[in-house]
């Protein structure tokens, strides 16, 4: 009985960890468009940057418990916007972070992920990201948000049980470029927003009185981010 146990606790740490084989670049390059076809027109943007606000307010949440900081709720509304809450000093080093990491979030998670996919870890990327929405879900404090997690949460876990390697692979790839490609274009929404002089209450505005560092410099830094990210990304996941 115990060995019996051993043996599959031992199969299922393999299966998780282990390595799986590269799709055909064909099927990446078919990933790669399928992002794309959900994050240029704007209708389909509209509904599809509900999973890069996940990202967003769960790099807030997660560096704000990473830096000490009591993270009380996170929000996500229908409008694609969201506010994660957390309790601690309103200034320093945590405060900057955890304000920092919020348009960042989404393009070094692909970024992430690009590296497990380019060493062939399929599998723990599936169970790595469906344990992070099952942590997020804890947080929620409102029932659009709880709603959107849940499904997200759900997609993975249905593609990591109920799926054949190759359409799990397929899945990965088109998260991690959604996450690429979608961590994109929030900063050049930003950026267009303050231009017309709105969006005076952003991660980049609430830096900026934080650090005394001009508003722009860090929205820079967000498209320094998002563009480095993409295109060592990128790179990873073609080199099959």
């Amino acid at each position: 009985m115990d060995s019996t146990a051993s043996t599959s606790l031992a199969g299922l740490w393999d299966e998780i960890f282990g390595s799986q084989p590269d799709p055909d670049l064909w099927v990446v390059i078919a990933t790669l468009v399928a992002a794309l076809a959900v994050i240029v027109p704007h209708p389909l943007w509209r509904l599809s940057r509900n999973a890069i606000t996940i990202a967003h307010e769960g790099g807030h949440g997660l560096v704000a418990l990473l830096t000490g900081r009591t993270l009380t709720g996170i929000r996500l509304h229908s409008d694609t916007s969201g506010l994660t809450v957390s309790r601690g000093k309103p200034h320093g080093l945590g405060m900057i972070l955890t304000a920092a990491f919020g348009y960042t979030a989404p393009p070094l998670l692909g970024l992430g992920g690009a590296a497990l996919l380019g060493a062939g870890h399929i599998t723990a990327l599936l169970w790595l990201a469906t344990a992070l929405l099952v942590a997020m879900l804890v947080m929620i404090r409102n029932a659009y948000g709880a709603l959107t997690v849940f499904v997200s949460g759900g997609t993975f876990v249905a593609v990591s049980w109920l799926t054949g390697p190759q359409i799990q692979a397929a899945f990965a790839y088109a998260v991690v470029w959604f996450l690429l490609l979608g961590g994109v274009r929030p900063a050049f929404e930003l950026q267009a927003k303050r231009r017309r002089g709105g969006a005076g209450d952003s991660d980049a505005d609430q830096l900026s009185r934080l650090t005394h560092v001009p508003a722009g410099l860090w929205l820079f830094l967000f498209h320094a981010v998002s563009l480095c990210s993409l295109i060592g990304g990128g790179r990873w996941l073609l080199e099959v």
